[in-house]
């Protein structure tokens, strides 16, 4: 099949995608409603939703370069009638599952750098536990009014940032050098080998324990943030930035997920049919990472966030 061919197919397949998500959302909600008003779903429902859903938002997430728990957490507290402690300790999970499933295959394409995410990950993990136990103590209102306030936040940070595919760094930072922190990989749209190095490396350790404590507190993945200071701050390549976090995501969300685990906030029957379709929706959704645009993506993923926000700040008023 011809490259030509191959795009025509993925254009085409990832509107399907978005499409089907769209649907599942409000399919969901009115479920979520049936079951408020005493109507009962059989448990196997839920669990072959929560995978569709799942699965889609695996590829979507990994094309958008975005964590899945950044998007499962709010949509899933929003529209599904699970309390917000499992849903964040299974967004945690979620995420975690999909990053160690997308993240050979973008090591093996040398989009991700080890010495890049090891750097920022040890940092981010630490602040991560500190945000987990923070969150579990909070009241489920509070916890939704703060998670609302954060996706609307996010959501608009995502839709003003503007990424850039390739920036140009002549001199990077004693740390950088010091930690040696610089590759190449093959750019597959220049047809070359790209060479990177990064700046700013203080600066991005420090927006890191932040990005590390919203992870925890909330249950996201923060690929939402993790990208931007990669490419925005530290001044990685779009593409490295994308796969790096994935790697970041997987040391980060590991220290907060035990936080869990250890309250009993990790319910099997959610967390198991969403693990399993993130991790097969990633494996395609990495594939796809260099044969397609992100930017339509990208914008149907700030809709979905944005939705998603205004709905868990209603929850938080009893709407």
């Amino acid at each position: 099949m011809s490259t030509t061919a191959r795009e025509r197919i993925f254009k085409t397949l990832i509107p399907a995608f978005l499409a089907g998500v769209l649907f599942i959302i409000p399919a969901a909600a009115t479920a979520a409603e049936q079951v408020q008003q005493g109507a009962q779903l059989a448990w196997w429902v839920w669990m072959i939703i929560l995978f569709v859903f799942t699965f889609m938002l695996g590829i979507i997430a990994v094309i958008a370069g975005v964590g899945g728990g950044v998007l499962f957490v709010p949509i899933v507290s929003s529209f599904f009638p699970f309390h917000i402690d499992f849903v964040r300790g299974a967004g945690l999970l979620v995420a975690l599952s999909g990053a160690l499933s997308a993240g050979s295959p973008l090591l093996r394409k040398g989009l991700a750098n080890l010495k890049l995410a090891l750097s920022m990950a040890l940092i981010g993990s630490m602040s991560s536990i500190v945000g987990a136990m923070v969150g579990l103590a909070m009241p489920e209102k509070m916890v939704q009014l703060l998670l609302g306030l954060t996706i609307v936040f996010i959501s608009f940070v995502m839709y003003r940032s503007k990424n850039s595919a390739y920036p140009n760094i002549e001199n990077p930072d004693a740390l950088s050098k010091a930690l040696h922190i610089y590759g190449v990989y093959y750019d597959e749209h220049l047809k070359k080998d790209i060479d990177w190095q990064i700046h700013r490396t203080p600066t991005g350790l420090l927006l890191f324990i932040v990005i590390g404590f919203m992870a925890g507190m909330f249950g996201l993945g923060a690929g939402f943030a993790n990208v931007p200071v990669f490419n925005l701050v530290l001044g990685a390549p779009l593409r490295v930035s994308v796969a790096t976090s994935v790697f970041v995501l997987s040391i980060n969300d590991t220290a907060a997920a035990w936080v869990y685990l250890h309250k009993g906030a990790v319910l099997p029957l959610i967390a198991v049919p969403s693990i399993a379709g993130m991790m097969l929706g990633t494996k395609i959704g990495a594939k796809l990472l260099t044969k397609v645009h992100t930017s339509v993506v990208r914008r149907a993923v700030i809709a979905l966030l944005a939705v998603a926000g205004l709905r868990a700040l209603l929850k938080s008023f009893g709407i």
